[in-house]
């Protein structure tokens, strides 16, 4: 069809150009009276017409066409590779299986469009019959394809699969917005057999050194009344070091069991849970379950040296036992007895005082370069405090005090603390603080300064800062037993008042890595079907991150297998990836040479088997035939895996689907055009050429 930017009736313009055109050229010119009458006509048309058609195209003529596509319906067919699969078919059925999947993709392509996947933990491009995947997430299948084809002509969805699932939502949900048929094959045996199961072990993925940890141990047993198994744990290969017995007292079988084991050795140790197997059982797969626990000897001890009692000390001691990696103790200044080289960190509450016995103190820890916190009372020492720290100097008297309200000063750098925390501590009740002067030190960061009644002024409430190495705060003032208070009233916890202490106790006693070339993994213990990747900085002699020279890394076996890897360069910092290994314990060993040093770094990670696969054996049909009946679609077995075509075929409701396009083309980008307007205007030329015109 032809349409047209300008009404139709200005052809007639165009074709009078042509006439006007021609006539002037072959009606008063008498160069052409000897040639014949119908030489002259020809010219005339040729003239007309190539002068009609440009005037013609000035128009701006379009072609417009309709174009219609036949789209095939989209079926997806889906295969679930998960090892329950395995477990749950002989050998012979899983080689028939796999064929009777690929002969029904093929069948289905002749009419539609066939789209073929592999479900696990992912949803895997075209069929897979290894049986190999740790986790099977179905309802990963319904979510990619709503995803990739909800736009398109989706006609139906196969899935075969036992019905088993343990990662993900319930398929039944997400299979709803495909708004298709879902045909099911069901796999595996519904009867539920002989088999004791070590269904879950529930245990601390950290404990510390020397402590007594916690192991849960849900065991069941199907069919076995009557039997007796033995539940042990072992660590690593060794012999079992704890043992119980277990008696099966009915056909559905379930039993909690707690032990207790103790973190004896540093470093990441593997234990390993078993139930003896019962004779009949229909896999022993799921009686042995692999724990990684890694011990750490860590925890930072943190001592309150005190002046004298005051709810201060208690206050401090709860915030800083609430963090795990914390341990906090209280003793007065009067019956100290700790050794300074056992503490990572100490609080030290209107510690130095009048008793000479906080010299002694305040020697040891500087001779132990240990960090410390200070917190000024009204038996504070002002002198000696100025002495013994240079992060804040107060220059008064400890017998006139303020009542000072918290102000959080800006461009605070050391740590963060959160938005709710920063908003509360102005409301916080007004701590008692030293009248006088306050001086902090030129590098010092203060967190908080002093608002005195209505009066916010510059001076330092609570500073932190660090000397030859050694990091200090001070706390010029008393009462964090009333903000502890204060935060439980507003927010029924004392999470805000914990945090700030915590950060507190971790800038202080957190060591700074002071090596140029530092390796660590991204996790201590990865799951068998994660990448293992390695990270690296390099840092020249003014500490900036460079990564210029090559760097290497070897990664070692529980059998002394070694895997070396180069490192990537990525913006300023090294990256291996290492792929899957195989379960078990690792050792690393990253090198580099950077100005004619070696230097290398070392680390430890574990790699911890994923058995979720053997814990359930028993086919769950009744699942797969919910899916097919809320959707419109049939569950069929694995011998009628070939009806599912007719099926679809009969149901007629997947049809192919027909696109209309209208397209839109200027006239003037026709190449037969050019062509014939070309072809005119040469004949033109070459006849008048050849009776002597031009």
């Amino acid at each position: 069809m032809l349409t047209f930017d300008y009404p139709i009736w200005y052809i007639l313009f165009c074709l009078m150009a042509g006439v006007g055109y021609a006539s002037l050229q072959y009606f008063r010119e008498r160069s052409f009276e000897e040639i014949s009458v119908w030489r002259r006509r020809l010219m005339y048309f040729l003239r007309f017409a190539a002068t009609s058609i440009l005037a013609f195209l000035l128009l701006s003529p379009l072609l417009r066409r309709n174009e219609t596509e036949t789209k095939k319906p989209v079926v997806v067919v889906a295969s679930d590779n998960s090892e329950s699969m395995r477990i749950g078919m002989k050998l012979a059925d899983t080689a028939a299986f796999a064929k009777n999947m690929r002969e029904l993709a093929r069948q289905l392509g002749e009419a539609y469009e066939v789209h073929t996947y592999a479900v696990g933990d992912q949803l895997n491009d075209g069929l897979r019959f290894g049986f190999t995947d740790k986790i099977t997430n179905l309802s990963k299948v319904f979510e990619e394809v709503y995803d990739a084809y909800s736009n398109q002509n989706l006609g139906a969805v196969i899935l075969a699969t036992d019905g088993i699932y343990n990662q993900g939502n319930n398929p039944l949900y997400t299979a709803q917005k495909l708004n298709v048929p879902v045909y099911t094959v069901a796999i595996g045996d519904t009867i539920a057999k002989k088999d004791v199961v070590l269904k879950r072990v529930y245990n601390n993925q950290i404990a510390y050194l020397g402590d007594e940890f916690t192991v849960q141990i849900d065991v069941s047993a199907r069919n076995c009344k009557g039997n007796t198994t033995n539940l042990t744990v072992s660590k690593g290969n060794a012999a079992p070091s704890k043992s119980q017995n277990i008696s099966i007292d009915n056909d559905d079988f379930f039993k909690t069991i707690d032990l207790t084991l103790k973190a004896d050795a540093v470093g990441v140790q593997r234990y390993r849970v078993a139930v003896s197997a019962i004779s009949g059982e229909v896999t022993t797969l799921n009686n042995t379950k692999e724990i990684v626990i890694e011990v750490i000897d860590a925890r930072q001890k943190v001592l309150i040296v005190a002046n004298a009692p005051h709810p201060d000390l208690s206050a401090l001691k709860e915030a800083i036992i609430d963090n795990k990696n914390y341990d906090a103790e209280i003793q007065y200044l009067s019956d100290l007895k700790a050794d300074p080289a056992k503490y990572d960190l100490f609080i030290l509450h209107e510690v130095p005082g009048s008793s000479s016995a906080a010299q002694t103190l305040l020697a040891a820890i500087q001779a132990q370069r240990k960090p410390q916190w200070f917190i000024l009372g009204n038996q504070s020492n002002l002198g000696a405090v100025g002495q013994a720290q240079q992060t804040l100097r107060v220059s008064g008297s400890i017998s006139s005090t303020n009542e000072v309200q918290a102000v959080v000063a800006a461009n605070f750098a050391p740590f963060r603390l959160n938005d709710k925390l920063l908003a509360q501590i102005p409301k916080f009740p007004p701590l008692i603080a030293p009248f006088g002067e306050y001086t902090a030190d030129a590098t010092a960061s203060t967190l908080l300064n002093q608002k005195i009644g209505t009066v916010t002024t510059k001076y330092p409430l609570w500073v932190f800062g660090e000397k030859d190495g050694i990091k200090t705060s001070v706390l010029a003032g008393e009462g964090l037993w009333r903000w502890r208070l204060t935060d439980f009233i507003a927010n029924k916890s004392f999470d805000n008042f914990n945090e700030l202490i915590a950060s507190t106790i971790q800038y202080l006693s957190v060591k700074n890595d002071k090596r140029k070339f530092r390796a660590y993994a991204n996790k201590t213990l990865y799951d068998e079907n994660e990448n293992i990747t390695i990270d690296a900085e390099l840092y020249n002699d003014s500490y900036q991150r460079i990564n210029e020279p090559e760097a290497k890394v070897v990664l070692r076996g529980t059998g002394g297998k070694e895997y070396p890897f180069s490192f990537s360069k990525i913006s300023n910092y090294y990256t291996a990836n290492a792929g899957l290994l195989p379960v078990g314990d690792y050792t690393f060993t990253a090198s580099v040479t950077n100005n004619g040093q070696n230097l290398k770094s070392e680390g430890q990670f574990s790699v911890k088997s994923i058995q979720l696969e053997v814990f359930e054996t028993q086919a769950d049909h009744r699942l797969l035939r919910s899916l097919s009946a809320q959707t419109g679609g049939e569950t069929v077995f694995a011998n009628q895996i070939g009806s599912i075509v007719q099926k679809i075929k009969a149901k007629g409701s997947v049809k192919p689907m027909l696109f209309s396009t209208l397209r839109t083309r200027s006239l003037i980008n026709v190449k037969w055009l050019f062509f014939l307007l070309l072809a005119l205007l040469c004949g033109e030329w070459f006849l008048r050429k050849f009776h002597g015109g031009y």
